[in-house]
């Protein structure tokens, strides 16, 4: 953010000695309502350095942008540009608006023909997307800003910024990421009457192979500010487990994200061992929207009200 600041405070410099250079003083050339001045400022020339180490320089405000994976889609929707976007990729579903915006990437591999063809003034990438696309996109001279797939809360503010800085925004960045913050701890003042966490369960994969979130990963960062107990929080990453496993450890409730099969809260009742839980018994099986609870975005303090309410909604009456 401090480059940032320093990158307008010399675009604000250099359009004041462009006004000096014409003999005109810069005090009777200020705009009665601030209008031309704010033009001038959007028009100008700034840098922003991307998750490479890139500088990427823009001439002006992207008007046309392409957008390769979902989460940095919301952020565009959230900080005011869902208008700008002229290219998404099959996944985009959030907002509604998105639906319609023409679809040129898989979320791995892009269309660059179809992208070229749309003369985006910027395409914003990520880091396990396309390499080979984005250097095709960048050998035909596009702007490609390419952000490092976020892993924590902290990321996710991080690429707000940045999309922020790109789209000569900061003030809305900065009230987008204070909005999901004070959303966080609203959840937070409410569980902390919790004496006891409840000890979940958080499926992302069914029977027979059966995943769960451990310790550093996205999931567990929103579990954890939810005031939930992750029962595999012992373990790391993506894991793979054993039915036995999962019914030793008998959880209090459970949450899946699974939806692409019939019913998934009744497949986990229906399991032949699974009706000795606790989560079972007392009827606590819940589904979870699986974009909120996976997408590092501007939606994820709507992901740790869900995993809350579900958990506890006695607190969310």
């Amino acid at each position: 953010m401090t480059k940032k600041l320093q990158i307008l405070l010399a675009a604000f410099l250099l359009c004041a000695s462009s006004a000096c250079s014409n003999g005109q003083s810069a005090t009777t050339e200020q705009p009665e309502n601030g209008e031309t001045q704010l033009q001038e400022e959007k028009s100008a020339s700034y840098t922003v350095k991307d998750d490479r180490g890139l500088d990427i320089t823009f001439e002006a405000v992207p008007e046309k942008i392409v957008s390769l994976q979902p989460s940095n889609t919301e952020i565009l929707f959230a900080l005011g540009a869902g208008e700008k976007i002229v290219g998404v990729t099959e996944y985009d579903n959030y907002p509604e608006e998105a639906k319609e915006i023409e679809r040129i990437s898989d979320s791995m591999t892009a269309d660059t023909e179809a992208i070229l063809a749309l003369k985006p003034d910027a395409v914003i990438a990520y880091t396990t997307g396309d390499d080979a696309g984005v250097q095709q996109l960048e050998a035909a001279g596009l702007n490609v800003f390419v952000i490092q797939s976020a892993q924590t809360f902290d990321d996710v503010y991080g690429d707000i910024e940045q999309i922020a800085a790109v789209l000569g925004e900061k003030e809305n960045g900065e009230k987008l990421i204070s909005d999901i913050q004070s959303q966080i701890s609203d959840v937070q003042e409410k569980v902390a009457e919790v004496s006891e966490k409840e000890k979940t369960y958080f499926e992302i994969s069914p029977s027979p192979d059966i995943y769960t979130a451990g310790s550093e990963t996205f999931q567990q960062e929103i579990l954890e500010n939810a005031g939930v107990e992750n029962i595999f929080a012992d373990q790391t990453g993506w894991v793979k487990l054993s039915e036995e496993e999962i019914v030793k450890r008998n959880p209090d409730t459970i949450l899946t994200t699974v939806n692409y099969v019939e019913n998934p809260t009744e497949e986990i009742k229906s399991r032949g061992s699974w009706d000795a839980l606790d989560a079972v018994k007392n009827d606590k099986v819940f589904f979870l929207d699986s974009d909120v609870m996976s997408r590092p975005g501007p939606r994820i303090g709507e992901a740790v009200e869900l995993a809350a309410s579900a958990v506890y909604p006695e607190l969310f009456q």
